[in-house]
């Protein structure tokens, strides 16, 4: 059984698809207006669900990042038999299974919006006990409360376990050592206002990737809901639209 918004969403479009890939305790629903953004401009979008997402705590502290990159690795598969292109934008942990996908798979051009390769101070990572000691331990989160967000878009996990806060550190240690091998075009998106992805993280990132075509856009009134701010979506949007649109035409051009 799933919470709303946590259903995959497929939007046919033209052969240049994006694969949407959401962030830790996230669900598709928060890619939902990013996708319909896309699609109206004929890309085909495919959001998946992260295994252990969308459905109980428990279903998310008996995954792992493996686990993770899996769904996201079927979700190309599905976008490969449909489309003759395949850019990944993610949001937050997603954002870095997008760029660990580009270092497997043939990906045209690769969107990160709020990449947490530095975790935020204020997320308090000092103080996450040993994985031993985490097994079957949950702390609370707070009910998101967002106005004029896509149905479902709200219900996430109200505890997290933190079995699984592990994990997210292990995908990040694991992205860094993988930031050499990225070659495809990036875009890098972040928020100053970031207190879960420490900003510095944008330019960590523009610094370490291989790519020769690298763009960074920083957003001064931004947090890290990018996808849902209704004050910078449509900025983010369209300049994601814009860069995956380059790289559709120099595609078409080669």
């Amino acid at each position: 059984m799933h919470l709303r918004g946590a259903e995959p969403f497929l939007l046919p479009g033209g052969r240049h698809g994006v694969l949407l890939v959401h962030g830790f305790t996230g669900l598709p629903a928060e890619l939902r207006l990013l996708g319909a953004y896309l699609n109206a401009r004929d890309f085909t979008v495919l959001a998946v669900r992260l295994a252990g997402h969308g459905t109980t705590v428990e279903d998310l502290s008996r995954t792992d990042r493996e686990d993770w990159m899996d769904s996201v690795r079927d979700g190309y598969a599905i976008l490969g038999g449909l489309c003759g292109r395949i850019s990944a934008v993610g949001h937050s942990m997603g954002a870095v299974f997008a760029m660990l996908l580009s270092v497997e798979k043939e990906v045209a051009r690769v969107v990160s919006l709020c990449a947490p390769i530095i975790i935020a101070p204020e997320q308090g990572l000092r103080h996450l006990p040993t994985r031993e000691a985490c097994v079957d331990r949950y702390v609370p989160k707070a009910r998101r409360k967002l106005r004029d967000v896509p149905a479902g878009a709200n219900n996430t996990y109200r505890r997290m376990p933190l079995v699984a806060v592990h994990e997210v550190v292990d995908t990040i240690e694991a992205a860094r050592a993988e930031l050499a091998k990225v070659h495809v075009p990036i875009l890098i998106v972040h928020g100053s206002r970031d207190h879960t992805a420490d900003p510095r993280s944008a330019d960590y990132l523009y610094e370490h990737v291989a790519s020769a075509h690298r763009e960074k856009f920083i957003l001064p009134d931004a947090g890290h809901l990018l996808p849902l701010d209704a004050h910078v979506r449509d900025r983010v949007f369209e300049r994601t639209a814009a860069f995956l649109s380059d790289g559709a035409a120099q595609g078409a051009q080669n």
